[in-house]
């Protein structure tokens, strides 16, 4: 087995590493977990793992696992800092990212095996926006499709990774194909946006349906994703089987008049441009604290960290400011497809009326309330279970 990426060819039968034309001196335990971290590369490879496959069980300490990691670093010119070959993800292990030549491609969603046959797994990909921005949107799973709209603070890869996503999206990826991508200047698509605009965000799901081969599906959307779902289901009826909207609401905070929503949004918007980069991350703190008040230590860190990985602090507060004006209440009413809408009834960040209101105006839309006071849903909490049954039982025509 050989393999290639970036400068280097590895061939695992030979115990042999290649730069270029040179072979490189490795020692044989790094050799050894270079190449399993490589053939794991789908996934976060956990220190239990390491320990169990390089080491054989034996017990290994913290400062020997270290070492032997920035052994494989430093031959491949990689840091700890920069991590462009191989990633730590904080309390969870490693993972190899960089690109295995012949291992990636634009495949249609029919061919894509690699990602549909395997749980746990998924294929990342890119498509060009009407505006020339590239889109990355990934696919995982098997089945019929369910495309799931973007939100605020979203990446591929975190996201699939995570203690906070994480349960929902393998959930959701068991019995369908998912699709899913980064929304315009999130994650792994172009960070640099001109404008953010509704429009725009609406047209980029229909570059990723079209990338995908998708011709008649479900939408899924949380959050402002609700917003963006509803108004490309009106602009392709015929597009849309079902509806799924969890989180949503009819109009953005400025817009909510009743509970002074103009002051809060102007509020959330100084504090991001004030405090979304620094280093203290009380200012981030505040977010997580609203969007997922019921996280444990490690969930709150993870999203915290998310938010600064994810997009820059302008970027930030100039996509809320876009989804703090949206109304999308008239082509709401006009919709003619099944839907069904979710909302835990504690959510800070869309107040469970947000929900109930997009529910009454969507004609004969389900509504259900979720117990629960996460804007994100935990897999500890019951909301999770009633979740999947409520969108399994759903779409069991789709």
């Amino acid at each position: 087995m050989i393999h290639e990426f970036a400068s280097f060819r590895i061939d695992v039968q030979r115990q042999e590493l290649w730069r270029g034309k040179e072979e490189l001196s490795v020692e044989p335990q790094v050799f050894q977990l270079l190449v399993y971290l490589i053939e794991n590369c789908d996934r976060v490879v956990s220190k239990d793992d390491l320990i169990e496959h390089v080491w054989n069980g034996r017990i290994v300490s913290d400062a020997t696992l270290s070492t032997r990691i920035n052994g494989v670093r430093k031959i491949l010119g990689d840091d700890g800092k920069r991590q462009d070959i191989i990633r730590t993800v904080p309390r969870r292990g490693f993972r190899f990212i960089a690109e295995l030549k012949g291992k990636t491609g634009a495949a249609p969603l029919a061919d894509a095996a690699d990602a549909s046959d395997r749980p746990g797994r998924q294929t990342i990909r890119f498509c060009t926006a009407h505006d020339g921005l590239r889109i990355a949107y990934a696919i995982s799973g098997q089945g019929p499709p369910l495309l799931k709209a973007p939100n605020w603070l979203h990446h591929l890869e975190y996201d699939w990774e995570s203690p906070v996503w994480g349960h929902m999206l393998h959930a959701l990826s068991e019995k369908r194909t998912l699709i899913r991508f980064d929304q315009r200047g999130n994650g792994l698509s172009d960070r640099h946006v001109p404008e953010y605009r509704f429009d725009d965000m609406v047209d980029d799901l229909h570059t990723v349906a079209e990338a995908a081969g998708l011709d008649r599906f479900p939408l899924f959307g949380v959050s402002q994703g609700c917003a963006y779902s509803v108004a490309y289901a009106h602009r392709h009826p015929e597009k849309v089987s079902h509806l799924i909207l969890y989180g949503g609401f009819l109009r953005g905070l400025r817009l909510r008049v009743e509970d002074d929503g103009a002051l809060d949004a102007e509020l959330r918007l100084r504090m991001i441009r004030e405090g979304w980069g620094r280093n203290n991350p009380a200012f981030r703190q505040f977010f997580t604290s609203l969007f997922i008040p019921g996280a444990d230590k490690e969930q709150m860190d993870w999203f915290n960290e998310l938010q600064k990985k994810t997009i820059d602090g302008e970027s930030a507060a100039r996509t809320q400011d876009m989804v703090f004006s949206i109304d999308i209440k008239d082509i709401a009413a006009e919709l003619d497809v099944p839907t069904l809408v979710l909302h835990c009834r504690g959510d800070a960040v869309s107040p469970l009326e947000g929900g109930r209101g997009l529910a009454a105006q969507i004609p004969n839309a389900k509504f259900v309330a979720l117990e629960g006071n996460n804007h994100l849903f935990l897999e500890h909490e019951p909301a999770r279970q009633r979740f999947i049954e409520e969108v399994d039982a759903f779409l069991a025509d789709a």
